[in-house]
């Protein structure tokens, strides 16, 4: 136990490092952003740098969440039920900065925080989602059970990942499509080493931040289960 503390602790110093460079990238490296017109554009676009990092790590996390469903399913071992209610927990976090980033790029992108497009949508959809697999657990009180519906309803949930990231490439939408394009022809790209390392680099920061966070409430997780066990245990004996 003392080794797996002292991995998240270097896991953690190291997210914290990358994620200074990250904001010194986006803030001070970062060279105007320019349209394909050639305009510059105004700088609430700095959000796409940690907007879709966080977007894609939310997806991410649910997809542990659903690999590790199919596992407890599959052989009944704690461990796979400790790693999918840890990634949805992490995960819901993430899948909310989601919506409260996009809003605030869509206030200044199109004057209002909220429109009822596909991929605002569909990312709502899938912040309830975490949201519903949270409150399944919190309301079924025995262990066996708990795990076992919650790993139904995390494979079922699922479907609102791949509905969530291919909703602007199936249908017309006012979102911005910055790699491919999309039956609603507003795709884009971002062009320039800067523009892509910035990129990167915010990728590997909030992926990190998972990791970590994911890492913390693992331990958390087992340290709970092996106090609830010796609590059995001791009340099993003074019986």
């Amino acid at each position: 136990m003392a080794a797996n503390f002292r991995k998240t602790g270097v896991l953690a110093a190291l997210t914290a490092g990358v994620m200074l460079l990250a904001i010194y990238m986006l803030f001070f490296y970062l060279p105007p952003v320019r349209s394909g017109a050639g305009e510059v554009l105004s700088g609430s676009f700095r959000i796409f740098f940690f907007h879709m990092p966080i977007a894609i790590v939310a997806y991410f996390a649910f997809g542990i969440v659903f690999a590790a469903s199919v596992l407890y399913l599959r052989n009944k071992a704690l461990k796979w039920d400790i790693y999918a209610r840890s990634a949805a927990e992490v995960g819901t976090l993430f899948a909310f900065l989601v919506l409260i980033t996009g809003s605030i790029w869509a206030k200044d992108a199109w004057g209002w925080y909220w429109i009822w497009d596909i991929r605002l949508t569909t990312s709502l959809v899938l912040f309830l989602v975490c949201l519903a697999y949270l409150m399944l657990r919190k309301s079924l009180d025995e262990d066996e059970k708990r795990a076992r519906l919650s790993a139904v309803f995390g494979i079922l949930g699922f479907v609102s990942v791949p509905l969530s990231f291919l909703s602007i490439r199936l249908w017309r939408s006012a979102h911005p499509l910055m790699f491919g394009g999309n039956t609603g022809g507003n795709g884009g790209g971002l062009e320039g080493a800067a523009l892509q390392l910035t990129l990167l680099i915010n990728f590997i920061a909030y992926f990190l931040l998972f990791l970590t966070l994911f890492s913390v409430k693992v331990q958390n997780e087992r340290m709970g289960e092996e106090l609830d066990e010796k609590k059995y245990m001791e009340s099993g004996e003074s019986a």
